[in-house]
């Protein structure tokens, strides 16, 4: 440019040689107002006339600034276009993004056919870029088709290029394929194929892949590092995302801003704190996506009032919350109770303008239905003005846990009727409603849309449709969808949903049985599993089984909970052994419960077993002497043997202690 300018302080005038060499030098630097004196200049000059060149340099000059409407409408002049002109056209379209008229430009180029216009490899890779920018795999492959037939598929550019556009739209396969092509492969390359593979999850290949680039010679960047940290933390390898780790600091790979923080997110996402904290400490305390990060991963692991308060200290730093940092608090607001807290956290979305944001809206929608608000709930809901099926499952999900299953079924059935596309949650959380409600009708039509809708029945489908048949009393219905599933697909979920519909039928008989087959298929059975059995025993008095299923659990090292313990009380106690049901409450590990001290009580009162009673009744009020149901079974009971003063003294003990005697009520 300084040698331009002293040509033209001597009067010298710029001939068709130099004018592309001045306007390319205006369009690397992007100095418009220099490029738009020397476009008078050379109009003045009559140097555009048969001048294909210097058309092309300025088409060029103004696509790099930004200019693409001057670009066109000097492409449109040029009398004769050559492959300069077309593409120094389609890449200023591309860089300026408007990748879809890039296109249109490269197949209309294509289309007039002159062997002066034909693509090279710089227009095809403009062309590749475009398919990318638009995520245009099909348009991508025709394109591809082109080059292998035109033979320039051997350009390393174009080489790139495809590589590019398979391994972020293709499947890794056609991504291998194409980085297999690249004849010089760098690291932009590597870190290409490393990229799909590890979005795919496929880590093994990852690593084999990793390895080949250093024997290549070719040291890895922060990138490719990342890549391979992040993938390890999506897919939940845990072990290889740790002995990876190790494996950097061993080699002294750089440990810069954006490595510790794919460590972090991976650590975070392992739901190992511990050493995610250590990393926390070690980096830049004021960098935001570190602490938005740990704000989630304490989230994620369920430490709710450690998330809400690492939430607070990095409000009063000033940082900034993302999207999923925010949603993590408002779960752990949900988790907690903190109604005050949430109230505040959805005043400061509002505030701050992201209460929009879809997903910190639908968190606000089940943050409300968890503390009982379903009127600030509909408030979020109708305000949206743009709701995803996550949004519909969060209302549904609400009225339920509010015990509001009518309402959720209508909106359910207001969804279907606007075309709104329901996924399996969509389909389960419905099929719940009608459990709660035992709707069969309800059940039955649901189940029918989904036939209809040639929906793919999965386990968790499955699972909901034998629970609802057995709420709504069609056990045969619900056996025949459990027969229908392999064996090898059912989990424990759908196995327990199948026991305990027989237990609340009463068909103990068909409950052991099914236990059996769980057995037989290697299934391990969980809590829910043996409260199941165990309840059907109870219901049915069934002793030895019961003993035996309990026995059982230790075997699968199932802890028995208070649930456990007062089904085997209230087993023991109807059959009459209640010295071995009050040994067992003896025994217990923690203290016995309302529930259990209540089975053992009714238990010695159906069996007039009075002494026993009074004794029970006096350990219950010493474990919980607030429960009034314990003085007045004792109050009773002396009563019934003539010990009149001491029922008396029981219930003058109730004043004492300030214990009321709780108001019956009725429904009619």
């Amino acid at each position: 440019m300084e040698f331009y300018v002293k040509m033209r302080v001597s009067n010298t005038l710029p001939s068709q040689f130099t004018i592309p060499m001045v306007i390319t030098t205006c369009a690397e630097l992007h100095t418009l107002c220099y490029g738009r004196n020397i476009h008078g200049l050379a109009s003045k000059l009559g140097l555009f006339a048969g001048n294909t060149a210097i058309g092309s340099s300025f088409v060029y000059m103004y696509s790099k600034c930004g200019q693409m409407d001057y670009a066109c409408i000097i492409f449109d002049e040029i009398s004769r276009r050559d492959v300069v002109a077309w593409t120094a056209l389609i890449i200023g379209y591309v860089q300026n993004d408007e990748s879809e008229k890039g296109l249109k430009c490269l197949h209309k180029m294509h289309k007039v056919g002159d062997s002066a216009e034909k693509p090279n490899f710089r227009t095809l890779q403009g062309g590749l870029q475009a398919c990318v920018n638009m995520g245009a795999l099909l348009e991508g492959k025709c394109l591809h088709g082109l080059i292998l037939k035109s033979g320039i598929g051997l350009s390393q550019i174009v080489q790139s290029s495809l590589l590019s556009l398979y391994s972020k739209f293709g499947t890794p396969s056609e991504a291998h394929v194409s980085f297999c092509e690249v004849s010089n492969k760098d690291l932009i390359s590597w870190t290409e194929i490393i990229s799909v593979y590890s979005r795919f999850g496929f880590m093994d290949k990852c690593l084999v892949m990793f390895l080949e680039m250093q024997v290549s010679k070719i040291d890895p960047d922060e990138i490719v590092i990342s890549c391979m940290i992040l993938g390890f933390g999506n897919f939940m390898c845990v072990s290889k995302g740790k002995a990876f780790h190790g494996f950097i600091i061993r080699r002294n790979y750089v440990f810069d801003h954006m490595t510790r923080n794919a460590l972090l997110a991976m650590y975070c996402k392992f739901g190992q704190l511990n050493i995610a904290e250590k990393l926390f400490n070690r980096g830049n305390l004021w960098a935001s996506e570190s602490w938005n990060m740990m704000v989630f991963g304490y989230g994620n692991v369920g430490l709710n009032a450690k998330c809400i308060e690492q939430f607070r200290e990095m409000q009063h730093r000033g940082i900034e919350a993302e999207s999923n940092c925010f949603t993590a608090v408002i779960s752990s607001c949900s988790q907690l109770e903190e109604t005050c807290v949430g109230r505040s956290l959805h005043c400061f979305a509002t505030k701050s303008l992201i209460v929009d944001d879809l997903s910190i809206a639908n968190s606000l929608i089940h943050m409300y239905g968890k503390f009982k608000n379903l009127a600030a709930t509909w408030k979020i809901f109708c305000r949206m003005a743009k709701k995803d099926i996550v949004t519909w499952n969060t209302m549904m999900s609400s009225y339920i846990y509010n015990g509001q299953s009518s309402e959720a079924l209508a909106l359910f059935h207001k969804m279907t009727s606007q075309d709104l596309k329901a996924n399996s949650a969509t389909f389960v959380t419905a099929l719940s409603a009608c459990s709660h409600l035992a709707s069969l009708e309800n059940g039955e039509r649901i189940h029918n849309y989904i036939k209809e809708q040639n929906f793919e029945i999965n386990l968790s489908l499955c699972t909901a449709l034998i629970h609802m048949y057995a709420k709504c009393g069609e056990i045969k219905k619900s056996r025949e969808i459990f027969n229908s599933m392999k064996v090898n697909e059912r989990d424990v979920i759908s196995w327990n949903a199948m026991i305990s519909g027989y237990g609340l039928h009463g068909d103990v008989e068909s409950a052991l049985e099914v236990f059996k087959q769980m057995e037989k298929a290697d299934v391990l059975p969980n809590k829910l599993t043996f409260l199941a059995v165990l309840s059907a025993c109870s219901h049915a008095g069934l002793v030895k089984e019961g003993k035996y299923l309990f026995g059982r659990m230790e075997k699968y090292s199932v802890r028995p909970t208070l649930k456990h313990y007062a089904c085997m009380v209230d087993l023991l106690g109807r059959s009459g052994n209640l010295q071995e049901a009050e040994d067992l409450v003896l025994s217990m590990p923690m203290d016995p419960d309302g529930r259990i001290w209540g089975a053992l009580l009714s238990a010695c009162k159906i069996h007039n077993e009075i002494d026993m009673g009074i004794r029970v009744a006096k350990r219950a009020i010493g474990f919980d002497p607030t429960n009034d149901g314990y003085y007045m079974i004792l109050s009773t009971m002396y009563s019934s043997i003539g010990r009149w003063e001491e029922a008396e003294r029981v219930r003058g003990m109730m004043k004492e202690r300030g214990v009321s005697k709780t108001t019956g009520w009725s429904s009619l």
